[in-house]
């Protein structure tokens, strides 16, 4: 009886991928979680961009009424808004820094002869 001689079958450990095809990318994983944060960035720079130019505001959103006030000898910022604040019921501070804001004022300083614009209510 002969024996036949054994055949070692020795397999070559080969791996599931096949190499890319030319002109094709392959991402890893650490690829394709760079590319999906990118993808987040962007999404959210333009989520911020788009929302920056809401107006949404809590007010009417009409212009107030004003009537022009011209600044008298010894007359003051204080004197002025206690008088408009004295009308409308309003503490005289806010109503400086309402008559500022209208005024575009730097400060508590006017002038003589300086016309001012003061809410009414």
């Amino acid at each position: 009886m002969a024996l036949a001689p054994r055949v070692s079958s020795t397999r070559r450990a080969t791996s599931a991928r096949r190499p890319a095809a030319r002109g094709q990318v392959r991402l890893t994983r650490r690829g394709r979680l760079v590319v999906f944060v990118l993808a987040l960035v962007v999404v959210a720079l333009a989520a911020v961009w788009l929302a920056a130019g809401s107006a949404a505001t809590r007010s009417e959103g009409g212009s107030a009424e004003v009537r022009l006030v011209t600044v008298a000898p010894g007359d003051t910022l204080w004197d002025i808004a206690s008088d408009a604040a004295a009308t409308s019921g309003d503490d005289v501070r806010d109503m400086m820094e309402t008559i500022q804001r209208l005024n575009t004022l730097d400060g508590s300083v006017v002038y003589v002869g300086q016309d001012l614009r003061v809410p009414v209510q």
